[in-house]
């Protein structure tokens, strides 16, 4: 087979990707349309693939606890601890506060394979992860998330000591609609508390909710720019309501910002496949523009949610590898530059 110089600039679904989704949708019902059909089915979902790829969360240490939010639903967070015993009290390890992704709608921290993912993280990092698992839209839409959020961050610095976690290393994190939600916090934080965050960690992140930097480029001709921009303005409406001013807020469209100075140092990955790639490398040049470190990583062939294949797809397994790395940093003194720091040292 030849190729053009067009052909290594074209888009392609990675091999690997193609065979793992066919693998999977055999095992996959088709969602209904209303918002609590949705969710049930595709728990249900998760549960099938889960079984059919032998996804076993490890038995690491984990705990669920009620936080307390004023003015909106109390939200629950699960603490997971690296081992399968829980730290102990000044244990001092790093910790990150992360928020699943679905859409604002769907999925949660009872799920198999968010589950999975935060004890093999909290595993192999060294790291505490607190998963927040949020209300979901629309039955209780913006502000109350971001809020819950925020209540989260309170709780664990408040409690940090007895959950073992030092204070002065703590990231937050989340992917696509939690990685808005994280980003939102992160302001939220600089305009109230000023928690010490050392690092923010956005995988696929929805950060502008007008879809103002959407970027359908690589969007498979199966699946048309116009179907994907109506679903995303479905799952915004159903978040935030139909106010246009709504999605400019800084809480819903982190990305909008009237400023980005004084946000943690942050780890952004996109995919080439994915038309939330714009948001996230627009947000890391507005956080770059801010004087804010800044690393982005895109991964080339993949789609939205093929990062989640581990085990299956390389890209995911690299991806992994990436996180578990910036996490294990938090175990080393942050790096402190002054004037006479040269870049790069």
């Amino acid at each position: 087979m030849s190729f053009t110089k067009k052909d290594f600039h074209r888009p392609q679904l990675d091999s690997a990707v193609a065979a793992f989704e066919a693998r999977i949708a055999p095992l996959l019902a088709r969602e209904p349309r209303s918002a609590a059909g949705r969710r049930k089915v595709a728990q249900e979902n998760d549960d099938r693939m889960s079984a059919a790829l032998g996804i076993t969360p490890r038995s690491t240490a984990s705990a669920d606890h009620l936080v307390e939010v004023s003015g909106h639903p109390d939200v629950r967070v699960r603490v997971y601890w690296p081992d399968e015993s829980p730290a102990e009290a000044g244990d001092g390890l790093p910790a990150m506060l992360y928020f699943y992704g679905g859409g604002f709608t769907i999925a949660g921290i009872d799920w198999v394979s968010w589950d999975a993912r935060f004890r093999d993280r909290a595993h192999d990092s060294g790291t505490v992860i607190v998963a927040v698992d949020y209300s979901h839209a629309p039955e209780v839409r913006f502000p109350a998330q971001p809020e819950q959020g925020w209540a989260a961050l309170e709780w664990l610095f408040a409690h940090a000591e007895e959950l073992g976690i030092d204070a002065e290393r703590v990231a937050i994190g989340g992917a696509s609609s939690g990685g808005n939600i994280a980003a939102a916090v992160t302001i939220m934080n600089r305009e109230r508390n000023e928690h010490s965050l050392r690092l923010q960690l956005l995988e696929n992140p929805a950060l502008d909710l007008t879809m103002g930097h959407a970027d359908m480029r690589g969007i498979s001709p199966g699946m048309p720019g116009v179907i994907v921009r109506r679903v995303g303005r479905m799952l915004v409406r159903q978040y935030v309501g139909r106010g246009r001013r709504t999605a400019r807020d800084p809480h819903v469209s982190p990305l909008l910002a009237a400023s980005h100075t004084g946000l943690p140092p942050a780890w952004i990955c996109t995919c080439e496949l994915d038309p939330l790639r714009g948001d996230g490398e627009a947000y890391a040049r507005a956080l770059s523009a801010a004087g804010v470190p800044v690393t982005a990583v895109r991964f080339i062939g993949q789609t939205h949610t093929s990062l989640g294949a581990t085990g299956h797809v390389q890209a995911a397994d690299s991806a992994h590898r990436a996180i578990v790395a910036e996490l294990r940093a938090l175990h080393r003194a942050p790096i402190t530059r002054t004037a006479e720091t040269p870049v790069g040292s």
